[in-house]
């Protein structure tokens, strides 16, 4: 059974854990189709031999405001998460990286190499504050993401975002009627009963094309609100 087990490297991981214990995610957790852990890097200080730092962050070097995440908490937090495991995923969150789009939340989804029916690792490395130390993301030859053409105060809300879109691609996670929407042609404009709504006197009605039963037509302007044609 195809399994993808996502790790997050967080310092507020109770930022995010009520959202990805609800609604599809949650089921899909507790279906067995994926699995969620955290590490907090705040738990891993002054356990490295090479210091013992009491701090998970330091100022940066050359100046500049903010902190900087060190680089040995979070080392040794992603070795707990998938020490010396093949064939993982590894995800860095920055200002610079790659675009995350459908494309790769299909491809993140996919079963590793050479494991078509085995679990699969992806690892998260989220940032605070003015970011994590460089060296981390090139120690493990991550790849940089990017989630918009702006700045959050963390990498957590998009560790949620790709969990998120990468799961609607794990077989067994959409339920059938879900599975059969997504199949289909999506609009940015839906509608649902009433077929005319009254507000503050006003008639606003649903697009008659919806309500004809002429299924091609309707994939037609689906399309044509999506802008595929």
């Amino acid at each position: 059974m195809h399994m993808i087990h996502f790790h997050i490297i967080s310092l507020f991981p109770e930022s995010i854990e009520p959202y990805l214990k609800a609604s599809i995610i949650g089921r899909a957790v507790a279906a067995k189709k994926i699995k969620i852990s955290y590490y907090d890097p705040k738990k891993f200080i002054g356990k490295s031999s090479r210091t013992q730092d009491a701090r998970v962050d330091r100022r940066p070097y050359g100046g500049g405001p903010g902190m900087v995440l060190r680089p040995e908490p979070m080392l040794l937090a992603i070795q707990k998460a998938v020490g010396n495991k093949k064939g993982v995923e590894k995800i860095f969150f920055a200002t610079d990286g790659a675009q995350f789009d459908e494309a790769m939340a299909k491809k993140l989804a996919k079963p590793a190499r050479g494991n078509g029916r085995g679990k699969k690792d992806v690892l998260f490395i989220c940032g605070h504050y003015e970011g994590v130390d460089a060296r981390v993301q090139k120690i493990l030859k991550a790849k940089k993401v990017s989630v918009g053409p702006y700045v959050l105060t963390g990498g957590e809300l998009p560790a949620a975002t790709l969990i998120d879109a990468i799961s609607r691609f794990v077989p067994g996670v959409l339920g059938k009627a879900e599975s059969l929407e997504a199949s289909r042609v999506s609009s940015p404009e839906v509608y649902t009963r009433p077929d005319v709504l009254v507000w503050k006197g006003k008639k606003y009605k649903v697009p008659a094309i919806l309500k004809s039963g002429h299924h091609a037509k309707i994939e037609e302007w689906k399309r044509r609100k999506k802008g595929l044609q």
